[in-house]
């Protein structure tokens, strides 16, 4: 399968299985076009009626260009065959018992009231709660003992507001230190936080331990207040600010992400992108809200439409800043055209509810943080282990080939089947298709590859 497209300029041509990417004239776009669909000298005769007015355009060069095609068809750079079906499954199997990463729920509560929040103000629609020590303590115990020979081991201090539960979140830290060594593991921490108790302490407590840092930002003012509002209605945009700027003046070379959600009333999410970029932040990522289709704050289908719109801008002005000496990194545009995440990634997806967890307050644990509250997909407790073998069996057998949706698009090697929570809160099933979240993605990867290719003529 290929996949073809034309943006900034450029003739893409994307053929899936490979992941060979070719960038070509005219000509040879609409060759390979017609390639399999029409006999060559009807091919032949089209392409000369269409292109045979420009110079260098001839017969002669025509059937060149077709050999070239041919060529790049015996090499498995265009029109590959997909072997991978097989391989979904297996893969699964061989790592069913080892997690190595786990989202600790350390506060379910929050000091923000946004209406859009999907974790209920940080509730889980549920109690509020903050972790005590001794379950942290459990959870990562229970990590350690399955995570199987794993080294690397990846935790996410995440609420609610994780800085409501501070003094656990370090205890936590330096307990997981002190096993490091006894059993051959190496703990990255990151915490995602609002900001508004950030303090010096917290400063300099993640730019020693905490690998990557994500900071809540909407962007513009009066996008940021709309919603990211405190218990007596008050926007947080001025208190959070000039925190964030110091934070990432501290933080250096090291990893963070200023993450906002744009939602209804700012589909030209663009402007709060670029905002954040004007304040001084560069590593930054802008996700869809995710709500009830009802909600006010859903995105409609004509705000898609704007959405995509947006994407293309997004990618012509990082370009633009960048050949000025003043670029950004956006989350979804990161992608490694020569290696990128290997073939089990690929098929498998982000490893929920099997090689990831998520722990409540109470130690309960589910497939991974959009899932808790959910009853029937808590997996068991960081005590007892996996009980719930059926729900992690569903989770084992969810991957890119199990969805009918996803067989045929040209995308499924890049998203992997897309997000198992999305797709169950839009269809009730986690091997369901959020029609919405595909849309975004594919133009997302769009934008990313034209993206890399335009970069090399910067």
């Amino acid at each position: 399968m290929i996949h073809q497209y034309q943006l900034n300029g450029y003739n893409i041509v994307l053929d899936t299985c490979s992941g060979s990417i070719h960038v070509v004239d005219e000509v040879a776009y609409d060759l390979i076009a017609g390639y399999k669909e029409k006999p060559e000298e009807q091919l032949i005769r089209e392409t000369l009626a269409k292109y045979g007015h420009l110079d260098g355009v001839n017969e002669a060069e025509i059937r060149s260009c077709l050999e070239d095609i041919r060529q790049l068809e015996r090499d498995g750079k265009l029109f590959s065959e997909d072997n991978f079906a097989p391989l979904a499954s297996e893969f699964k199997d061989k790592n069913q018992n080892v997690i190595k990463a786990m989202c600790l729920h350390v506060a379910h509560t929050c000091n923000l009231n946004c209406s859009y929040c999907f974790a209920s103000q940080g509730k889980y629609h549920g109690e509020r709660a903050l972790m005590s020590f001794e379950v942290g303590r459990q959870a990562l115990d229970f990590l350690i003992a399955h995570s199987g020979s794993r080294h690397n081991l990846e935790v996410d201090f995440f609420g609610g507001e994780p800085l409501m539960n501070w003094e656990v979140v370090k205890q936590l830290v330096a307990y997981a230190r002190s096993q490091e060594t006894a059993h051959n593991k190496r703990f990255r921490f990151t915490l995602t936080t609002n900001g508004m108790l950030i303090d010096d302490d917290v400063i300099d407590f993640c730019n020693r331990e905490m690998n990557n840092v994500v900071l809540s930002l909407d962007g513009r003012k009066e996008i940021h207040d709309r919603l990211r509002v405190d218990y007596a209605g008050n926007g947080s945009y001025d208190r959070i600010v000039p925190k964030f700027q110091k934070f990432v003046a501290a933080r250096g070379d090291k990893e963070y992400y200023m993450r906002g959600t744009f939602t209804h009333a700012n589909p030209d999410f663009t402007k709060d992108v670029f905002h954040m970029a004007d304040l001084g932040f560069t590593r930054l990522s802008m996700e869809p809200v995710v709500c009830a289709p009802d909600d006010p704050a859903a995105l409609t289908d004509d705000d898609i439409k704007i959405v995509l719109e947006q994407y293309e801008i997004l990618a012509k002005e990082m370009l633009r800043r960048k050949k000025e000496g003043h670029p950004f990194i956006f989350y979804h545009y990161m992608l490694d055209l020569t290696g990128g995440p290997c073939i089990y990634k690929r098929l498998s997806g982000c490893g929920s509810g099997t090689e990831y967890v998520a722990v409540t307050p109470w130690g309960d644990l589910y497939p991974c943080h959009q899932f808790v509250g959910e009853e029937s997909y808590k997996l068991g407790d960081v005590w007892k282990g996996i009980t719930n073998e059926s729900c992690r069996e569903e989770f084992r057998s969810c991957n890119v080939y199990a969805r009918p949706e996803c067989r045929d698009c040209w995308a499924r090697l890049y998203c992997s089947g897309g997000c198992a929570a999305n797709a169950y809160h839009a269809t009730g099933s986690i091997k369901g298709i959020y029609r919405q979240g595909c849309e975004l993605f594919k133009k997302r990867i769009e934008c990313a590859i034209m993206l890399q290719i335009a970069e090399k003529d910067l």
